[in-house]
């Protein structure tokens, strides 16, 4: 689950984390009621979108325009600002060129920046472990940066046993040109961000850029924060923070089923159970010259009822030119699969091509299923043949 930049902000305000101070507001009045009680000489107004880059985008009603992150010097010109915002499409680098509507701002006081830097704290599945990544160039898109320059990514992980301690982060901190006090506010935030971390089971906790302030003060001028949807439910105070908008309306029904869905921009739609299953389905339906539509698992234990819904939610997609369904019957039986899928083609009336193979528990029940269905389903064999017919019959029927 992601939230926006003042919803982080807000939580790791409870961890401590230096923080400049802000506010947000849903229009043009709010804005310059945060502004006024600001009383900054320089305030920031910035898009709240779950996308980076916002200070690069550009609106799509201005595409020469000053982007997602502007900065004004009166309240009237947060004023102005707020307006040419609100309710504006903000294209990004993540958003795709659909762009994200912008709904709300963070309006936040000026500093004055000497240094940028990066910060952030993410599971390292490589290592086991959470891990630190800092970098001497803040306030640019890391991706670049590891890139073109990976001499300057640092990286630290931290042992889950003894946990974070004092001395890894002031390695960081001299790694990164930090010295006097600047060392010692480090190690606090970074203490700070590992605690939140932990605490709230993140997956990613990003600060960029972490800034040095001309007075030589190391704040937190930018957060990110990402959380393990598994562990939502012994965190129940982080629920009323998701922003149902800034998600994929499809991810967020299914997710109402328990399946695990990510629209992709491929033609054919997949129903599978299981990941790595998932996974070889897409990579075969790739190499015999097509692409998926999206990534589906249905799990081990669906029912008919969630595999109904399984195969509505891929055929609201209208990308979706075919659907392949994979199931190897293990927990999952072969029967099931098929009563959903004929429950289904009939409730949607099936216009696209349908190919199902089907392995393991009751497969020869589940095959007389859809044989016997009336509908016009394709068997297969195996993985191979599925993704052969699936293709050839999307092809025929463009």
């Amino acid at each position: 689950m992601n939230i926006h930049e003042y919803q982080a902000k807000a939580l790791l305000a409870k961890f401590a984390v230096p923080l400049l101070k802000g506010g947000v507001a849903y229009t043009k009045d709010e804005a310059m009621d945060v502004a006024r009680r600001l009383g900054s000489a320089i305030t920031v107004v910035k898009s709240q979108i779950h996308a980076g880059g916002r200070g690069k985008g550009r609106f799509k009603n201005d595409p020469d325009g000053k982007g997602g992150v502007r900065i004004a010097k009166s309240v009237e010109e947060v004023g102005a600002n707020a307006a040419a915002m609100l309710g504006q499409e903000l294209v990004t680098k993540q958003t795709g060129p659909a762009g994200k509507a912008v709904k709300r701002l963070y309006i936040e006081e000026g500093c004055d920046i000497k240094r940028e830097l990066y910060l952030s704290l993410l599971v390292d599945r490589a290592v086991g472990r959470i891990s630190v990544i800092a970098s001497t160039e803040g306030g640019m898109d890391i991706e670049a940066v590891a890139h073109d320059t990976p001499e300057k990514i640092i990286k630290q992980s931290v042992d889950p046993a003894a946990g974070f301690q004092s001395f890894e982060g002031r390695k960081l901190a001299f790694a990164l040109g930090l010295t006097g006090k600047q060392v010692g506010s480090f190690v606090a935030i970074l203490g700070a961000l590992y605690k939140a971390f932990t605490e709230l089971d993140c997956s990613l906790i990003e600060i960029n850029p972490l800034v040095v302030t001309g007075a030589g003060e190391v704040v937190a001028l930018d957060a990110k924060m990402n959380f393990d949807d598994n562990a939502l439910e012994r965190h129940k105070e982080l629920e009323p923070l998701r922003d149902l908008d800034e998600e994929d309306p499809a991810e967020t029904e299914a997710a109402k089923y328990a399946l695990n869905y990510v629209k992709l921009d491929g033609q054919i739609g997949c129903m599978v159970n299981g990941a790595g299953l998932a996974m070889a389905t897409m990579d075969i339906i790739k190499l015999y010259g097509s692409a998926p539509a999206n990534f589906l698992d249905v799990g081990g234990g669906a029912t008919k009822e969630r595999v109904t819904a399984a195969f509505k939610i891929i055929l609201k997609d209208p990308n979706v030119e075919g659907i392949l369904v994979n199931i190897f019957g293990g927990i999952m039986r072969c029967d099931v699969i098929a009563e959903g899928v004929v429950a289904a083609a009939r409730e949607v009336n099936l216009h696209v091509p349908l190919v199902v193979r089907l392995e393991g528990t009751n497969v020869d029940l589940g095959k007389k299923i859809l044989k016997e269905s009336g509908l016009k389903i394709t068997s297969a064999e195996n993985l191979a043949d599925a993704a052969e017919k699936i293709v050839k019959a999307v092809k025929e029927s463009s």
